[in-house]
């Protein structure tokens, strides 16, 4: 059962990269135009944000190294998108960007960690984190349909 098991989560974390690397093509767009144009980084945000939680998840829990590792993959990626991103924005485009990095890719991040390691323990800790990242499965998602609306409307809700 243990080698079934492995497989599975061998074949996830394939199709986990595939996943990763789908916006290598807009990316590429960006650099090749030298402009953003009209993409959005909230997704990308997201996504940095939920591999940084669920890689998290992966050490605190054990024997859930292939978690850990393809999110790991999974925090190169998106940093190179949300990087790539920031050079190419319009000022106005990198300064909501820079924000909404700092506030939810930093501070977010940092907030969740540190509460999880001095508040709880043992199984409510990785329980905690679980449900955090399960739910920013949906946020990380639904991001892209978020995307239509002003960065700046979401900053207020922030």
């Amino acid at each position: 059962m243990e080698v079934v098991s492995f497989s599975i989560g061998v074949i996830g974390n394939v199709i986990s990269v595939l996943m990763f690397l789908s916006p290598v093509g807009t990316f590429w767009r960006i650099i090749k135009h030298g402009s953003t144009e009209e993409f959005e980084s909230l997704p990308y945000i997201c996504t940095l944000l939920n591999s940084a939680l669920w890689t998290y998840y992966g050490i605190i829990k054990p024997g859930e190294v292939l978690v850990a590792t393809i999110n790991g993959f999974g925090i190169l990626v998106e940093t190179t998108f949300v990087t790539v991103f920031l050079l190419y924005a319009p000022a106005k485009s990198r300064t909501k960007t820079a924000i909404l990095v700092g506030i939810l890719d930093v501070g977010f991040l940092a907030a969740a960690v540190l509460v999880t390691q001095l508040a709880l323990q043992g199984e409510k800790r990785i329980d905690a984190i679980g449900f955090l990242c399960a739910g920013l499965n949906i946020l990380m998602y639904g991001s892209p349909l978020a995307a239509t609306v002003r960065v700046e409307s979401l900053i207020i809700y922030i």
